[in-house]
């Protein structure tokens, strides 16, 4: 434990208690809300987990606060910075919990939502059994204002003011929570988008207005409208939990405290900037875990990875390649699509929480999507629960210790987990012990089919990366997935419970600006379109140098959007300011030509366009480094705390628990073996080598790998 004099005596430091350095990173899970406290100056970091509070997360995050402190003996004024995955938006639009929005269009436009894209999910059948989900602005609340935009922005039908005025008036009367304005070829001009919102927030000041043009100013109308009306539909939302959370935390900890929201893409967005524009928090919540195992991964020194996050309701998957998570340019939730960056996380319904079932028609076990979540839980929690879960099912494998203590103080029961597994054992007339195998098979097949979708469906072999397992469960099923797509070595870092939190500390402030540029590149110039990215740096910058971000601390690059002449696809090309002043256009098609090839296995002899333009401004990168442990031998028996057995490929196997805490750079930890620590419970099946590493990561190979000898 470290020695917490030195954080207390930081309050009392020149400069007040912004010398004290003291960051902390908020995760809010399905079951879970963890908690990092990273300490600068003295290289530390505390963890806390406590349980979600579904009704209100905001309680559960306060909850975690006061526990961490407690546990740290730190003073909650002694924190100077609050970064915060949350899932509020996400579910917001899961649970259709939303705000009735308003929406204004162009005239003739008024069916936007309603015509969409001509994509049905699902297989060839889909058709037959989707129901269509109704916009999520209702069309009796949708009215057209008289005016026109061309292509090139200029004024083609002048806006009738009086006329819209008119409208808004019963519009705004009507019992809508949010407005969008989303009008036609506003991002070339968005003049009258402006004036519009101008006018409904003289007749509603309390009525929050979302633009087009601000919220994504680019091409495709039904894409622009429909992600500037997710945007309403979560603000209100999501603008109350940031405002109260933020006003309880500055009543805490004092008013100069910082409080940053993990963003889709990975980076931070202020609080401000999360109240304004939420559609960009979508997918906030994975994320942080993504940014978690980069943080780690650049320690470790491994480039290429997949993560593999799981927690008590679902798995998050994502691709790491030369230490750069995959983005796309679309969000997707449930059965709703917006235009808004994200790194491409996959997610299915396998947690530690998932229920375990046997349909009485199929006769065949099944396990998952439903899970028991935080209330009541898996049965082993002691809190209720009664229905058979892959936690449950952990436990009467041995893998989850029945004296383990998840989060430093909630007990499991072996008894409760054996009577849930043992329903499903009775059913299908097979020992508790095969039941409880079977279920965490199919979960881990569930997350190889979801593995698969960011790797061999993307045109990667997952031979060529490491696999790093965190979450509340990961590491219990790390080294088994590892096994199944050979994926070496199966990577389990320090604190894996909490890495979400991990990634949301330590990650960077970060904003973008945008616009759209269709164009042959034979049409243009270097010149020409080195000007536009710089003019779209600076506009990005701004946000940053007005939340205290000096220009040097800034890094910028530059994305292009392009396709060949006549496609109706594009793909987004990465290129840094500094290349693209050496490379230019041809980097930026040679590039383009490489990923066409990677994604579809060919590249076409065809001219090349240009469709858009965007700069994405970071803040500087965390300074915070764990402490590397001095190296020990390869024995581990001075971590054993006692003999196990745990039941794997159809037999008990002899083996021992070792609590992480006392494992030491260059040990060796022969499978079969549990490693506890207070956030997560890592299994290395039989023939398996768990090896520490210099920052105090555990690589699991094959015992018959040279790494693991």
């Amino acid at each position: 434990m470290p020695d917490t004099a030195d954080l207390a005596a930081d309050k009392s430091s020149p400069g007040g208690r912004r010398a004290s350095g003291l960051r902390l990173g908020v995760d809010v899970g399905g079951t879970f809300t963890d908690l990092l406290l990273l300490d600068e100056k003295n290289g530390r970091t505390y963890m806390a987990k406590v349980p979600s509070t579904p009704q209100d997360s905001s309680v559960g995050v306060l909850n975690g606060i006061e526990k961490i402190c407690r546990t740290a003996g730190v003073d909650p004024q002694n924190i100077t910075e609050v970064m915060h995955g949350t899932t509020v938006a996400t579910n917001t639009v899961l649970t259709s919990s939303g705000a009735l929005v308003g929406l204004v269009t162009t005239k003739g436009y008024r069916d936007t939502l309603q015509i969409a894209r001509s994509y049905v999910p699902g297989g060839l059948g889909g058709w037959v059994i989707w129901n269509k989900r109704p916009p999520l602005a209702p069309l009796e609340f949708t009215i057209e204002a008289d005016e026109r935009m061309d292509a090139r922005g200029n004024v083609i039908v002048r806006l009738d003011e009086q006329a819209i005025r008119r409208d808004l008036e019963k519009l705004l009367a009507s019992g809508i929570e949010a407005l969008t304005i989303a009008l036609f070829n506003s991002y070339t001009n968005d003049a009258h988008e402006r004036r519009i919102a101008e006018i409904a927030r003289e007749i509603a000041p309390n009525i929050p207005v979302s633009t087009s043009a601000a919220v994504m100013p680019e091409m495709y109308e039904y894409e622009r409208t429909e992600t500037t009306v997710v945007n309403s539909y979560v603000r209100p939302v999501v603008s109350k939990y940031v405002a109260n959370l933020q006003g309880e935390i500055q009543r805490r900890m004092g008013g100069d405290v910082n409080l940053r929201i993990l963003r889709s893409d990975g980076g931070l967005s202020s609080a401000q900037g999360a109240m304004d524009q939420p559609v960009n928090l979508l997918m906030s919540g994975p994320a942080g875990g993504v940014a978690g195992a980069l943080w780690i991964a650049k320690q470790a020194k491994i480039k290429n990875l997949l993560t593999f996050d799981m927690g008590g309701t679902s798995t998050d998957v994502a691709l790491i390649q030369n230490s750069v998570a995959r983005t796309r340019r679309e969000t997707r939730v449930g059965d709703v699509t917006v235009r808004a960056p994200s790194i491409d996380v996959r997610t299915v319904g396998a947690g530690g929480g998932s229920i375990a079932y046997i349909p009485e028609l199929t006769k065949a076990l099944r396990v998952g999507p439903q899970s028991a979540g935080a209330v009541p839980g898996p049965a082993a929690y002691k809190k209720g629960g009664e229905q058979p879960t892959v936690t449950d099912a952990n436990v009467v494998l041995g893998y989850l210790p029945s004296d383990a203590k998840l989060g430093g103080d909630m007990e499991i029961s072996r008894e409760l987990a054996t009577q849930a597994v043992g329903k499903i054992a009775e059913t299908l007339s097979i020992s508790v012990e095969d039941a409880a195998e079977g279920i965490v098979r199919i979960v881990n097949e569930n997350m190889v089919g979801a593995l698969r979708l960011v790797s061999v469906e993307q045109g990667y072999d997952p031979r060529d990366f490491a696999l790093i397992g965190f979450g509340g469960a990961g590491p219990l099923h790390a080294n088994a997935l590892a096994r199944i797509v050979k994926s070496w070595p199966a990577v389990i870092p320090p604190g894996p419970g909490v890495l979400c939190a991990y990634g949301d500390a330590t990650t960077r402030l970060r904003n973008e600006a945008s616009q759209t540029y269709v164009t042959l590149v034979r049409a243009t110039s270097d010149a020409e379109i080195g000007a536009k990215l710089k003019e779209l740096a600076a506009s990005a910058a701004k946000e940053l140098t007005d939340e205290g971000v000096s220009t040097k601390e800034q890094t910028v690059l530059y994305q292009v959007d392009i396709r060949y002449k006549g496609q109706g696809m594009k793909l987004t090309v990465d290129i840094t300011p500094a290349d693209f002043a050496a490379e230019g256009l041809a980097g930026v098609t040679r590039r383009f030509d490489a990923e066409h090839e990677q994604l579809f296995t060919f590249a076409l002899d065809a001219e090349h366009e240009l469709v858009g333009l965007r700069a994405v401004v970071q803040g500087a990168e965390k300074s915070f480094v764990n402490p590397e442990a001095a190296r020990d031998g390869t024995d581990a028996s001075a971590a054993r705390t006692h003999p196990t057995r745990i039941y794997a490929d159809g037999a008990w196997r002899d083996g021992h628990i070792y609590d992480r805490g006392k494992l030491k750079p260059g040990n060796k930890v022969p499978g079969p073996a549990v490693v506890t620590e207070m956030d997560s419970t890592t299994v290395i099946l039989p023939d398996h080598v768990g090896v520490i590493d210099d920052v105090g990561n555990i690589l699991i190979w094959p015992a018959d790998h040279k790494n693991a000898r």
